[in-house]
């Protein structure tokens, strides 16, 4: 299993290596097996095309990103938890050079999780979301409501500013968009 992981890794790492040098368009699955230092075979019996192998890495990548924000000390109540995590990851994600670098030279890619599904991705800060709503449901710092409709709307509000900070940007400063909008979201969520 060990041996497996490490495997995994490596060819995660290598693709990630990838997409920063040339984008995910250029990214090849041969390009990537020579990085890891697997044999081609090795690869497409665990990733059938590129696709499949940049969701796993930015379902690694952002997994990662989430638990560091998840275990960043919060002091406060589940609402001010909640909104300091979702703006500590919108400042992480923002300055992530993966994720900079798909919506630099890929940005369509991302365009079907924001019009036809939620990708695992979304799927995972959803879940998050949801276990800070219902705690702040316990202990009546969130106002009731149901805590998959107020998780939803909450990560759809957040990855905007995720996917649009360079013209979120345009003439403002990042970090006033950020106050602003750790003040929307208390104000949205307080009872």
């Amino acid at each position: 299993m060990t041996s497996q992981r490490h495997t995994h890794d490596a060819l995660l790492d290598a693709t990630r290596e990838c997409v920063l040098e040339v984008g995910v368009r250029r990214t090849t699955l041969t390009d990537v097996a020579k990085r890891a230092g697997v044999s081609r075979m090795t690869l497409y019996r665990r990733y059938p095309d590129v696709d499949h192998l940049v969701r796993a890495l930015m379902t690694r990548e952002f997994a990662a990103l989430l638990e560091q924000v998840e275990q960043a000390s919060g002091q406060g109540n589940a609402r001010e938890q909640l909104v300091k995590r979702a703006v500590d990851a919108i400042r992480l994600l923002s300055a992530n050079p993966l994720m900079q670098r798909v919506l630099q030279l890929d940005a369509d890619l991302m365009l079907p999780y924001l019009t036809d599904r939620l990708g695992s991705t979304q799927r995972l800060v959803e879940q998050f979301l949801i276990g800070q709503i219902e705690a702040g449901h316990v202990d009546g710092s969130i106002r009731f409501g149901d805590a998959k409709t107020q998780a939803r709307v909450v990560l759809l509000t957040t990855q905007s500013m995720v996917l649009s900070t360079r013209p979120a940007t345009s003439g403002l400063d990042f970090s006033s968009l950020l106050d602003e909008l750790a003040k929307q979201l208390d104000g949205a969520l307080t009872p």
